[in-house]
């Protein structure tokens, strides 16, 4: 081997036994020594484990594994060290360079090593319960394999084979086991390579001891049997001649449904696990119940006596025949043969079934056949309601009846309704008619029973018309209207928001009495006779005049204007309000429930007029007590001093009588005085000068009450100057 040297690098050439690739060497004084492989083997297909002397100063290991120009390499702490990684059965070129915080060493003499044979791919099956196949496939450098087996729980002993072939069949083992398998291979050296190791289990037994029980009403069988070792499931089947059924289960039983009545069959029990199906127990016989009987036919002959005949059925020993009719009572009759009588009676639903027996219990229900006889004549025939065109009659039902006809005939025309329910309304019939009314009974089995009797019925009476209404002097209204009927009483209705009124002849008229004012009234008239009522005659309306307001109240607003108001009257839309006088009127016309009326005269008496006005134009003329207008304000207002403290309030008085009240306001006070009845002034005392003062002097009404609205003027009382003689007159101000 040629070695060129430079400082701190070594190359190799080709014709080594190592890679051409470059390397670092530690000086002379800190390089770790070269290792010396002890051995190198392989114990795992896929890798090669080497010992060699420890180093002194190496800190790590750089082992190599070649093959050719495949490198592997792998750094360890210390020997032994494993290269992993490799292929199996493959020969490698083993070297080991020792590492530390220098450098590394130069490789030390490489020591062949070749891997062990890799593990055999096993796949295993049970193919009975007490054996188990093991197949694998061919490995490379193999020579012969080795296959152990033993329970996997650790039980038992362990069965070991060697073979040369790929396969191998493990024998008198135990059935519903799992079973631990592990299988290696070796080279012509006796090289024993990688194991492998699968868990097979074996199939379970057949189950034992079965027992089967039949559900005849559910037509299904009960299976059960003894748990085998190791099954997972168990599948019961149940096999006929032309039919299959089962159930499956991981207990120890299960039910077998769908089976077919009349049949016998094979119930059989086989376990299964993950390892597959046992062969199936001995099987076990059952026989289900017979099948209903078919071909029932019913005859009634003569009348009252019912034959009653089936056809015969497989695996059926006996008949029971059942008869029940509709009113719970049953009879039967137990034969072997196929025919029963039994007694019957018109106007019954009977409702027949026919069973067969065996061993096994009682087949299933068949087809339910009725048979209805002749139907009776309804007997209790009433009219629970008559009106004017129309009669609705109720009868009990009969036994055997599916349908009813009813006819009504006058004389001349007949009106007919059919009905399966026992009722029937006649329609556009003539009111205040006699009819001849019969009901029939049909069933479609044995059609009509017409010997049915008949009742008369007469209609109620026929509705009145109204004609007119007037209203007399005492204000009551009269209602006018024409009929047709025979021996009829009349009730006249009128309804509305304030409740019904009514009134009654025997005649064509009648008078209602007592109508509440403002009221809209909806008018009605029936006829009444034994038969019944008529319908209420088409209405006719009827409006009261409005009500009078209850209250009205004339106020004062200003000495020419007076406000009207009053309370709402009952059915009014609008209002006319009239204020007269000898010298004249005021008038308003709203639809409010006050008004102001202007131009009237103070001190002057008129009379209140209030008219209510509905919305058609009916009108009520409401008279109320009369109204005094207010007196009138005074004229002529001044004011005079009487003193450092004192004032004098004069007027002039309007025509008329009254009593006066005069209000001066000022900064420092309101000051009030009222004079004696007849004169025209009065005095205020204590009152300041220097100060300005508004002064209004108003007319008091009998009841005591000041009116506010006269005019109020403004004066300055001053402190100098005269003590006695007029107040200087600031100007005029408005009634507030």
């Amino acid at each position: 081997m040629d070695v060129f040297t430079s400082p701190q690098t070594v190359f190799f050439h080709s014709g080594s036994n190592f890679p051409n690739f470059p390397f670092q060497v530690a000086s002379a004084e800190t390089a770790p020594e070269i290792p010396t492989i002890d051995q190198a083997y392989s114990k795992i297909s896929n890798s090669i484990t080497v010992e060699w002397a420890t180093v002194p100063g190496a800190t790590s290991y750089l082992l190599t594994a070649q093959d050719g120009d495949t490198v592997i390499e792998t750094t360890v702490a210390n020997s032994p060290g494993t290269v992993t990684g490799l292929k199996a059965a493959t020969l490698y070129q083993i070297t080991v360079r020792s590492i530390s915080a220098a450098g590394r060493s130069q490789a030390s003499p490489p020591k062949q090593a070749k891997t062990v044979l890799a593990a055999p791919v096993l796949e295993a099956s049970s193919p009975s319960s007490d054996s188990i196949l093991v197949q694998w496939g061919a490995v490379y450098m193999a020579t012969g394999f080795s296959v152990s087996i033993m329970r996997a729980n650790g039980l038992g002993r362990m069965w070991k084979e060697n073979t040369t072939n790929t396969t191998l069949t493990f024998t008198s083992l135990d059935a519903g086991t799992l079973y631990t398998i592990k299988a290696y291979a070796w080279n012509a050296n006796g090289t024993p390579g990688d194991d492998s190791t699968c868990n097979q289990r074996t199939g379970p037994r057949a189950p034992a001891d079965i027992q089967v029980s039949l559900d005849s009403g559910a037509l299904a069988a009960s299976v059960s049997w003894a748990p085998t070792e190791g099954a997972s499931n168990y599948t019961a089947l149940a096999r006929s001649a032309s039919s299959r059924r089962s159930c499956s289960t991981a207990a120890s039983g299960c039910t077998i449904a769908g089976l077919r009545c009349g049949t016998e069959y094979l119930i059989s029990v086989a376990a299964s696990n993950d390892a597959g199906s046992s062969s199936s127990a001995a099987a076990v016989a059952l026989t289900t119940v017979a099948c209903a009987p078919g071909g029932v036919t019913i005859q009634e002959d003569p009348p009252g006596h019912l034959s009653v005949s089936w056809s015969n059925v497989d695996l059926g020993d006996y008949y029971v025949a059942f008869v029940k009719s509709d009113d719970g009572l049953e009879v039967h009759c137990n034969t072997s043969l196929t025919r029963c009588a039994f007694p019957s009676e018109c106007g019954f639903t009977y409702f027949i079934s026919v069973f067969a027996y065996n061993r096994a219990g009682q087949s299933p229900l068949g087809e339910v056949f009725n048979y209805t006889t002749a139907p009776c004549c309804p007997s209790d025939i009433n009219p629970v309601l008559v009106s004017s065109d129309r009669v609705e009659m109720v009868w009990s039902p009969v036994r055997g009846a599916e349908l009813y006809e009813t006819r009504a005939a006058d004389g001349l025309n007949v009106v007919q309704c059919n009905d399966t329910a026992p009722a029937c309304t006649l329609s556009a019939l003539e009111c205040d008619t006699k009819y001849n009314v019969t009901v029939y009974s049909f069933s479609e089995a044995r059609g009509s029973n017409t010997s049915c009797a008949s009742r008369f019925v007469t209609t109620a009476p026929c509705s009145p018309e109204i004609q007119s209404l007037s209203k007399d002097a005492l204000s009551a209204t009269h209602v006018h209207w024409t009929s047709r009927n025979r021996g009829a009483t009349y009730t006249v209705t009128a309804r509305g928001q304030e409740g019904l009124f009514r009134c009654s002849s025997s005649g064509r008229t009648c008078a209602l009495g007592g109508l509440p004012c403002g009221s809209l009234f909806s008018v009605t008239a029936v006829a009444e006779t034994q038969a019944g009522r008529s319908l209420p005659s088409y209405s006719v309306p009827l409006e009261t005049v409005p009500c009078c307001p209850a209250g009205l109240t004339v106020t004062q607003v200003t000495q020419s204007v007076v406000n009207v108001s009053w309370t709402v009257g009952t059915g009014a839309l609008t209002y006319v309000t009239v204020l007269a006088s000898r010298t004249g009127q005021s008038q308003c016309h709203t639809h409010q429930n006050h008004c102001l009326l202007g131009c009237v005269t103070c001190g002057v008496n008129y009379t209140v007029a209030l008219k209510a006005i509905s919305a058609t134009g009916l009108t009520a003329d409401c008279a109320y007590q009369r109204y005094a207008s207010s007196v009138c304000c005074p004229l002529g207002v001044k004011l005079y001093r009487l003193g450092p403290h004192g004032i004098r309030v004069d007027w002039r008085a309007a025509r008329g009588s009254a009593s006066y009240s005069s209000d001066l306001h000022g900064s420092k006070g309101v000051f009030t005085c009222s004079p004696r009845a007849g004169l025209s002034f009065c005095d205020v005392t204590g009152i300041p000068c220097g100060d300005v003062y508004t002064v209004m002097v108003s007319p008091v009404a009998e009841t005591g009450l000041k009116l506010t609205f006269c005019p109020k003027k403004i004066y300055s009382v001053t402190c100098s100057g005269s003590t006695l003689g007029m107040v200087i007159y600031r100007g005029k101000r408005n009634a507030e």
